[in-house]
């Protein structure tokens, strides 16, 4: 299952059924889990690692040098889960010791072509980063969230569970779950009803969601008020949940 051109440190612990394409480069202190599938030319470096069945395609390369100039060839880490796509050109850094010392990608995540996740992010699971999308460094994204085409976020950025950033969008501020936003800086345009749709959330919770989205945005009030007048609710509305967590974990302020 590994082709004669490509080259495996001797320290990377290889499960007996992965696959590895002809000339990819597996480095120290690498280890990947069953069923997945390493590209042509990829290049995987550790401390690495992948967890099972996902796609990494060719020329991608994860797991090399944070590309921060404080870095000092300290021993970070990046931690990769199950069932994830990882396309053509993708960059993956590990981690700093500026913060936890780890970069941590979810499950089931579709990373396009030519995106970027610098050190130190964390990444949900079921997300979408769309070709060219951009992660900074520090930056938190929630589950099932979507990054569309040259979208971006600024380092210690957070994006919400279920949120939705517009093609090109600059994101500068934390985006709070369900929240759609567009242009550059980012702002916000509504909830992601057609996503919350397809993930099974009924017209009920559609409308709290929105209504809750008003409360936000469309009343004029101060956002401590805004948290307080949702937290009222929320026992009988769990599906605010994750909203009311993304505005209390806000520390760069949320887009408005």
């Amino acid at each position: 299952m590994i082709h004669p051109t490509a080259i495996v440190d001797g320290s990377a612990e290889v499960d007996v059924d992965v696959e590895i394409g002809p000339y990819a480069i597996i480095g120290r202190n690498v280890a990947i889990g069953r069923g997945t599938r390493i590209g042509s030319h990829a290049v995987v470096n550790g401390p690495t690692t992948i967890g099972r069945n996902n796609r990494i395609y060719q020329f991608a390369s994860v797991g090399d040098d944070p590309q921060d100039k404080k870095y000092r060839g300290e021993p970070t880490r990046l931690e990769i889960g199950d069932g994830n796509t990882i396309r053509e050109y993708c960059t993956i850094s590990r981690g700093t010791v500026d913060d936890q010392g780890v970069t941590r990608i979810g499950d089931d995540n579709w990373i396009m072509a030519y995106v970027h996740v610098a050190h130190d992010c964390v990444v949900g699971s079921h997300t979408i980063l769309a070709n060219n999308a951009t992660l900074a460094g520090h930056v938190h994204v929630g589950d099932w969230a979507i990054f569309a085409g040259f979208s971006g976020a600024h380092q210690f950025c957070r994006i919400g569970d279920h949120a939705f950033l517009a093609m090109y969008a600059g994101v500068n501020r934390d985006i709070p779950a369900y929240v759609t936003c567009a242009g550059t800086p980012a702002v916000p345009r509504g909830i992601n009803s057609e996503g919350l749709k397809r993930r099974g959330f009924d017209a009920v919770q559609i409308r709290n969601i929105k209504n809750a989205y008003r409360i936000v945005y469309r009343q004029g009030k101060r956002l401590a008020d805004a948290i307080a007048e949702i937290e009222a609710v929320v026992a009988g509305q769990p599906e605010l949940e994750p909203l009311l967590d993304s505005l209390k974990a806000s520390e760069r302020g949320i887009a408005r």
